[in-house]
């Protein structure tokens, strides 16, 4: 059980890595603290002087605690520790490990260590993981964005990890607030080249289901959408399914066998997220006596090894995959050893083209 000195102690030095408090602030008085937490002076005291000690906060006799600067203290002075730190929102699920096994084969050859983190794409998670790498000798950091689509909660986060001089890079999505550089596909125009190798099939009823937590799958439906209006085909608004991470594995599923329940509007094709979300409609497909691509043709997305493990090897849409973890460990590295040369060169950010690979879950209607 987490003590309550060690309670104020941690809310205190998440203040300061999310920059509630800044370099040389004044940290809030010992009654304010006393209040807000419900305890007693000493424990605030026990509390303070541990991130004193730390270095985290500094007294000034009659002034009061501020907050340090820990930009100018020797362990961020030191040159490279050698460490980069991956975050990913999943380690060993799907295309995962084969993006980190790219960054991790050409850190080793560099010799870097390799400090793996995953979020599970929750916003907490990665709050806990930055103020981890934030209170280590980190330098430098390749991070996939948790819920991407939406406004991130934890950005101070990053602001810090400027502020203390920890470059970033980001893969498969981006927080576009931050304008990081990153590594990512073009997934609107993937989703694009999904649909229309449907509708050039000569498939019109097309449902599309899209993950929208993540800006992949919101960008993948927007694709979706461009190739019907290119090819003058409406959409049913029912042909559009948008889930959340947490839904992945329930609702997409129930809202096709909801479609597939009315007879006399039978879809001809589905548009999926990711190859994973295929292999779960392939599955409902089946128990409703449905041949692909007889009665209906499927496309999904990465090219994971997914697509060829089922019975109906999968039309996808190709992730570069060890390649853009390669590519991300060499950015990262360059970028750390240009700033410690003192070198202010650029880097530009990295786009993939979508490459459709065409197998057996698509033809003619």
């Amino acid at each position: 059980m987490q003590t309550k000195y060690s309670k104020v102690k941690q809310a205190i030095k998440s203040r300061i890595l999310d920059g509630t408090y800044v370099p040389h602030q004044k940290i809030s008085s010992e009654n304010e603290l006393m209040k807000e937490f419900e305890v007693s002076r000493h424990t605030i005291r026990v509390a303070i002087g541990e991130l004193v000690n730390e270095g985290w906060l500094y007294r000034e006799q009659g002034a009061g605690t501020f907050c340090a600067d820990r930009t100018t203290q020797e362990s961020r002075k030191q040159q490279s520790k050698k460490n980069i730190a991956i975050i990913t929102t999943y380690i060993s699920d799907y295309i995962f490990p084969s993006i980190i096994r790219g960054a991790e084969s050409y850190l080793s050859q560099q010799g870097y260590q390799v400090s793996l983190y995953s979020t599970n794409n929750d916003i907490e998670n990665e709050k806990r993981i930055l103020e981890s790498i934030l209170t280590q000798q980190i330098d430098g950091v390749i991070i996939e964005p948790t819920k991407s689509a939406f406004t991130n909660p934890n950005i101070n986060y990053y602001f810090n990890l400027e502020r203390t001089n920890i470059p970033y890079i980001m893969i498969n999505a981006f927080y576009d607030e931050l304008e990081p550089l990153c590594l990512i596909m073009d997934d609107e125009k993937g989703g694009f080249i999904q649909t229309e190798h449907l509708i050039q099939n000569g498939h019109k009823n097309i449902v599309g289901f899209f993950k929208t937590d993540d800006i992949q799958g919101v960008k993948r439906m927007k694709g979706y959408i461009k190739a019907h209006r290119k090819h003058r085909i409406p959409i049913n608004p029912k042909n559009i399914i948008s889930y959340y991470s947490e839904e992945k594995r329930t609702k997409p599923m129930k809202e096709l066998e909801s479609l597939l329940s009315d007879q006399t509007d039978l879809p001809t094709g589905l548009v999926c997220y990711n190859d994973e979300l295929a292999l779960l409609l392939l599955d409902v497909l089946r128990n409703k006596n449905l041949k692909v691509p007889n009665d209906i043709s499927i496309v999904g997305y990465d090219d994971s090894f997914l697509a060829e493990a089922s019975e109906v090897k999968l039309t996808t849409i190709k992730h570069p995959k060890n390649e853009m973890g390669e590519a991300a460990a060499k950015l990262i590295v360059s970028i750390v050893e240009k700033m410690n040369q003192g070198n202010n060169e650029t880097f530009e950010t990295v786009v993939y083209e979508p490459e459709l690979v065409i197998r057996k879950s698509t033809s003619s209607i």
